[in-house]
């Protein structure tokens, strides 16, 4: 027999808590499927790997490599149920968030854009190239062109009967082990496919415009063809000379010399184009606020804006509200089919809404010049204040139905019994409505009208597809024009062809862009709360 001891008071040992665990059988389909999308990622990734790799990005290199290894264990390993969750919606959030934010800060305190998009070395080659021109006593150097997954070659055979190959990055080296035909010209190479007549044809503008160096010297040269079958030597007209950091204009004897700017320059400030990336500081910043043929077009721009989102939510506010008092009166028939009617506008995208305005607007044919005014000749999107109001209407056709569904929901939340006590206290309908209903609709709908501000002062598609921005302000050193929201003028001045591409200004306006969003919306978000004293 055995006697259980009672224990004594106070020496109960504490109960552990029960350990969870996971009685559900892996299944094996399930194994084998993440076997197979972590083959996919970890396949897709080492070919990545190998490209950086080849092209010595070694911080990229660095992270992707860590990024891989960190799914692998993540996945591989029991447990870290959580991490399995968290870490893709982190990735993505790292790459398409972070990275963005951080990479165009940076991109704002350089001279990045047109002419200055590549290295030093890439812009010296360059400008070698361009400048380049064919010798006149140049030795014919016998060609056949080879392909090498998409990449053209140059198999040449010089007069002395020597065969070199090279590419478009890859200078000459010599080959000795080749297929040639009677005449011992090199016809063919292991590893590399020859192009017949008809793949020159069909490849001519790629094959002519393709220059293979001689050698790692620039200076030395490089082989050219207009044929597919004869190579001939060009030289630039630029010698660089590499220890002076110079080039010189062979012609003339012009110097020119690294101007610190990014490009080099000869005395009189020409610049050889192209040039390259360089850090610049604030200067974004300075010409922004400088340069007057861009501080005007910037201050115009940055009130048009705020002008635009007070007005867009300002108009798009007054007509929902209105519409939905009047839709939630009791006696109102047929409230349900011209609440659908009104919401239609919405559920249209705003890209589509702007092209069919931008036919309805348009000055010669437009059913609002032709039908409405009877054939007037009103330029809605030529003349700029016609523009801003041509805008302004559109965003009010787009804007209207949003308000009224926030304001319906938002009055039929307050209670009934409040006007009943206001109608017995002697207030009027409007009475009501200013000292109960709109305090009371504001603690609702007051949030989302600041961040309606926030989407109208980035309102691209708007702007973007009816006017593009125009008219456009021909004395501005930007492409600005009248109805430009400080978005669409960060567009045009990184993407516009007008100007060309400066993408360190476009950043450094989205930054600024960012900072007056973000003050305006602190701003407002506190006077939200003495809305909220109304409420309790």
């Amino acid at each position: 027999m055995t006697t259980e001891t009672p224990s004594m008071p106070g020496t109960e040992k504490p109960k552990r808590a029960p350990r969870m665990i996971d009685t559900q059988p892996r299944s094996v389909r399930g194994i084998l499927v993440k076997i197979a999308i972590l083959a996919i990622v970890d396949a897709v990734a080492v070919y990545a790997l190998f490209i950086l790799f080849l092209q010595q990005e070694w911080l990229v290199f660095a992270i992707a490599a860590a990024v891989l290894l960190l799914i692998n264990i993540v996945y591989l390993r029991k447990g870290l149920l959580p991490a399995k969750y968290l870490l893709p919606g982190v990735l993505f959030l790292a790459v398409f968030q972070i990275f963005v934010v951080v990479y165009s800060g940076y991109i704002a305190f350089t001279n990045y854009g047109d002419g200055h998009n590549s290295t030093k070395q890439d812009a010296i080659d360059a400008i070698v190239l361009t400048s380049q021109q064919r010798v006149p006593d140049s030795p014919t150097y016998r060609l056949t062109v080879l392909d090498q997954l998409g990449i053209p070659s140059f198999l040449v055979t010089n007069p002395d009967g020597e065969v070199f190959v090279g590419g478009e990055d890859r200078p000459l080296e010599r080959v000795r082990d080749f297929d040639e035909d009677s005449t011992g010209k090199a016809t063919g190479l292991a590893g590399y496919t020859t192009l017949t007549f008809q793949d020159l044809i069909s490849r001519q503008r790629e094959i002519a415009s393709l220059a293979v160096p001689l050698s790692d010297d620039p200076n030395d040269g490089s082989l050219r063809t207009q044929d597919g079958s004869s190579a001939y030597l060009y030289l630039s007209t630029l010698e660089f000379d590499e220890a002076a950091d110079t080039f010189t204009d062979t012609r003339d004897g012009t110097v020119y010399r690294d101007d610190g700017e990014g490009a080099y320059a000869d005395q009189s400030a020409r610049q050889l184009t192209p040039g390259w990336k360089i850090d610049v500081g604030f200067d974004n910043f300075v010409k922004a606020f400088g340069e007057e043929s861009i501080r005007g077009p910037l201050l115009a721009t940055t009130a048009w804006t705020f002008a635009f989102a007070f007005l867009s939510v300002g108009t798009t506010f007054a007509l929902g509200l209105f519409l939905a008092i009047v839709f939630n009166d009791k006696r109102m028939r047929g409230k349900r089919f011209y609440r659908t009617l009104f919401i239609l506008p919405y559920a249209f995208p705003a890209f589509l809404s702007g092209l069919v305005w931008l036919g309805l607007l348009n000055q010669d044919f437009g059913f609002v010049n032709q039908v409405i005014f009877g054939g007037a000749d009103i330029p809605w999107l030529t003349d700029p204040w016609l523009a801003k109001v041509s805008v302004l209407l559109l965003n009010l056709w787009l804007g209207f139905p949003y308000m009224f569904l926030i304001c319906t929901g938002a009055l039929q939340s307050i209670p009934d019994e409040l006007s009943e006590a206001a109608r017995v206290d002697g207030a009027g309908p409007w009475s009501t409505f200013r000292l109960i209903k709109l305090p009371l609709l504001l603690v609702s709908v007051a949030p989302l009208l600041i961040s309606s501000f926030a989407f109208n002062f980035n309102n691209f598609n708007v702007i973007y597809m009816l006017t593009g921005g125009g008219p456009r302000n021909v004395e501005a050193g930007v492409d600005a024009g009248a109805t430009d929201l400080l978005i669409t003028l960060v567009y045009k001045v990184a993407f516009g062809s007008g100007t060309g591409r400066d993408y360190g200004l476009a950043s450094a306006f989205a930054i600024i862009i960012f900072i007056v969003v973000a003050v305006v919306s602190i701003i407002g978000f506190r006077q939200t709360k003495a809305l909220e004293e109304i409420d309790r």
